[in-house]
């Protein structure tokens, strides 16, 4: 299995590679918790296509090393930063979901964007989620402490109880099984305690709003009308416009995981984005 090490600490980290070495690059940024099995419908899709498809397992996840430090935003941004350079990945598409999204911020507004073309963000929570006096209808930061104190008790639980919610399940068409669930549900768990109380810790404070208008390259923005981990309003659409070149696409009755429940449009419109902005 390939791996590099983090130019930040020397932390070795895993990453998948799909796809023909010389096809246009689609780098995948993961959520909190999930490793790169979380892009299934997605990457192998493009690599068939003749896209080469890169994703890389955050410290502390899937396949990488589980460390205690180098959690804060700067450092994550380092490492992905350092996946590019590794592989010297040019005219880079960043695709990054939920977390992901304040990661490639972070990378772009700390190393440039001389490596990247285009970045989408999908179900992000970039610019941030939690209330601030610039996002007043962010959540309660004293309710995304208390969740993050449920987690640190029982991780199997905290998770297990926001996962018809992650799917939107009961909204139409968003036909997910309870195997499905299981296995995603036995994915966040292979993130270590460590790693997971760490990124929480992070979630329940970020704020990338004054970095978004930095980010002169075309963005594509996907959310859903029914996440409950970033909502739309508060996150997607405020992204949407603070960026200087954003284009928002809104999927009805999605949730969080709409990776999984509108994988194909997805893959439509992450495709026919990285086509028309060349």
């Amino acid at each position: 299995m390939p791996y590099f090490t983090s130019p930040a600490d020397g932390t070795r980290l895993h990453y998948a590679d799909y796809g023909p070495a010389d096809g246009p690059v689609a780098v995948f940024v993961n959520s909190a918790y999930l490793g790169t099995e979380m892009w299934e419908f997605q990457m192998p899709a493009l690599a068939a296509e003749g896209y080469r498809c890169v994703s890389m397992d955050r410290r502390g996840h899937g396949r990488s090393e589980d460390v205690w430090g180098g959690y804060d935003l700067d450092t994550l941004a380092d490492d992905l930063y350092g996946l590019l350079d590794h592989l010297d990945l040019r005219e880079v598409t960043l695709i990054g979901h939920s977390m992901g999204s304040v990661e490639i911020t972070r990378c772009l507004t700390r190393h440039g964007t001389g490596r990247v073309a285009r970045v989408a963000f999908v179900a992000g929570i970039a610019p941030g989620v939690v209330r601030t006096p610039a996002n007043p209808d962010g959540a309660d930061p004293a309710a995304v402490l208390a969740a993050n104190e449920l987690s640190r008790r029982d991780r199997a639980a905290f998770f297990a109880s926001s996962a018809d919610a992650f799917f939107a399940l009961d909204r139409p068409g968003n036909d997910v099984s309870p195997e499905y669930v299981r296995y995603v549900l036995g994915c966040c768990l292979t993130a270590t305690a460590r790693a997971t109380a760490a990124v929480q810790a992070l979630i329940a404070e970020v704020d990338v709003a004054p970095e978004l208008p930095k980010l002169e390259l075309p963005v594509l923005v996907v959310h859903g009308t029914h996440d409950t981990s970033a909502a739309l309003e508060t996150t997607g659409r405020r992204a949407a416009d603070l960026l200087p070149d954003a284009t928002l696409k809104v999927y009805e009755d999605a949730g969080h995981g709409l990776y999984v429940t509108h994988a194909d449009r997805l893959v439509t419109d992450l495709r026919a984005f990285m086509t028309t902005t060349d």
